[in-house]
């Protein structure tokens, strides 16, 4: 192991969802480890706006706009990647989308685009990228799951589904993966301030409850999602793998 094993300099690191939020987050923390970063989205103003944040913070960093739904995307854009950046060293699934309603109001149409936003996306990024890392026995895939992976509520059942499935995605590629030295991981954020919670965060009742039910007391900052990034990220956690990182403020541990 390094002298310094938070240290990612020389890898590249590929971010879904990478525009805003917490995937910008993590693109920044994994930057400023050392990582040449490359965003994905499918809005390229939200993308250059991104990309223009993290080179003027001094950082590596470029953009891929595709769809991670679209097969074919998937396949020609990280080949891009790899051939003008250089091979894919850390993976995170981040892109993501909700939808709140009761499970009956849901029309089968609606039910499938969730289905593929939340894990059609992260197979497909997989799938591209895990060939050559386990060629070159080395990889970290880190996929963002949720609260919801484990607990439900209402209004958000194919949500969780998804987020459900995505968590044992994880550790079971983890399994598959490990004989190859590729770690494959997931961070469950809590409730943090973004653009996907902002209809919760405007609800004055519902920021209440989160400020009582979560023991910090508050919503998250996204850079505060960035450090559980950077340590499976890095050679700090080539012997944590199948892992489900909880950054919830304490919400999972109290009842």
């Amino acid at each position: 192991m390094s002298a310094h094993p938070f240290d990612l300099s020389g890898r590249v690191a590929l971010i879904t969802g990478g525009g805003g939020g917490l995937g910008l987050a993590i693109a920044q923390g994994l930057a400023a480890a050392g990582a040449r970063v490359v965003i994905n989205g499918r809005n390229r103003d939200k993308l250059d706006a991104a990309l223009a944040q993290l080179q003027g913070a001094g950082h590596q960093a470029s953009l891929c706009a595709f769809d991670v739904t679209d097969e074919a995307a998937v396949a020609a854009k990280v080949a891009e990647i790899e051939r003008t950046v250089g091979p894919v060293d850390i993976l995170v699934n981040n892109a993501a989308m909700n939808q709140r309603k009761l499970l009956p109001d849901f029309s089968l149409e609606e039910w499938r685009t969730l289905q593929a936003a939340n894990l059609d996306g992260p197979f497909l990024m997989i799938r591209a990228v895990l060939p050559g890392m386990q060629a070159r026995r080395r990889g970290k895939i880190i996929n963002i799951c949720s609260l919801a992976s484990d607990i439900g509520r209402p209004n958000i059942v194919p949500y969780a589904v998804s987020k459900g499935a995505l968590k044992m995605l994880t550790r079971a590629l983890a399994v598959e993966a490990a004989p190859h030295n590729v770690q494959v991981n997931g961070i469950a954020p809590g409730f943090f301030k973004t653009d996907m919670n902002t209809a919760l965060i405007n609800n004055a009742e519902f920021s209440a409850w989160v400020g009582t039910r979560t023991p910090a007391g508050r919503w998250g900052n996204p850079p505060e999602i960035a450090g559980a990034a950077v340590f499976l990220a890095s050679d700090a956690a080539s012997y944590v793998t199948g892992h489900l990182l909880y950054v919830d403020g304490g919400f999972t541990a109290s009842y």
